[in-house]
């Protein structure tokens, strides 16, 4: 599908920066430009540290960026904050999670952060337990659930206000096989059946390959190829996703780390 034929970009981002250090030394997002249209999919796709985390907190509004700048749902990441924030649900890398409460708890404590009204917010986190399969558990403590159904309950907190726009960084981090194909499917879902525009953080190329509809690989906070799989594969002069992604992250100039065995195997 080609979303840019005939859609205004609901994330719009123009040569965004983030630096830390006292002169800014360390750039942990480098100028960097790219677009997601609505009902997208859209995936980052990164080793570790090469910025996905900090571009997501950015485009959040959690984080402020050094340069550049980025609109969200219409809104500037900089000077309209709270208005982002109504925008977007996300499902953070390492998110809390009040243990001691039920999903219908936990749903209810997040909505009403967002001031949703309360007999709305009743049925919505009714709605979303049983979207995701969890209705019969609605009552049960969330320190008896699996990884995987806890999980569950973290993209419904990012849903209970509605936005139009849903950021997963790392969604199947930490999870076992079988809770990261009920994540996928989620995140099918939401785009599918819940009409949102989804924007995926991974280094996992299997899940990035198989739920979205474009992705931007990203490397020492810039961004390195963006497209469709098979576009991304035709820029790189490779054939699989994984070739490109390591021709293009420098994956194959990399150090060797078993290099220290090869040296006393020599001596």
């Amino acid at each position: 599908m080609s979303y840019a034929s005939a859609r205004v970009p609901i994330i719009d981002v123009d040569s965004l920066s983030k630096r830390y250090g006292r002169r800014g030394e360390v750039r942990a997002v480098d100028g960097l430009s790219l677009t997601v249209y609505p009902g997208e999919t859209f995936g980052l796709l990164g080793p570790n540290g090469s910025g996905k985390t900090t571009t997501i907190r950015m485009l959040n509004g959690i984080i402020r960026p050094t340069s550049g700048k980025a609109m969200v749902n219409g809104y500037d990441i900089s000077t309209q904050i709270d208005d982002v924030k109504r925008s977007t649900g996300l499902l953070a890398e390492s998110p809390g999670l009040y243990e001691k409460l039920s999903p219908k708890e936990y749903l209810e404590f997040v909505g009403s952060l967002y001031d949703v009204e309360r007999k709305l917010l009743r049925d919505r986190a009714e709605r979303l337990l049983d979207l995701f399969g969890l209705k019969q558990r609605g009552d049960d403590l969330l320190e008896g659930f699996s990884r995987g159904m806890k999980q569950k309950v973290l993209i419904a907190a990012a849903l209970i206000h509605d936005p139009p726009i849903v950021f997963l960084d790392e969604p199947t981090s930490a999870l076992d096989p079988l809770a990261s194909l009920v994540v996928r499917d989620l995140i099918k879902d939401l785009a599918e059946k819940a009409g949102k525009t989804v924007f995926v953080s991974s280094h996992i190329l299997p899940l990035m390959e198989e739920v979205c509809d474009r992705i931007a690989i990203i490397d020492h906070g810039k961004v390195a190829a963006v497209g469709t799989v098979a576009d991304i594969v035709d820029l790189s002069g490779t054939s699989t996703l994984e070739d490109a992604f390591i021709k293009l992250t420098g994956g194959a100039e990399r150090p060797d780390a078993l290099s220290w065995r090869k040296a006393v195997a020599k001596t």
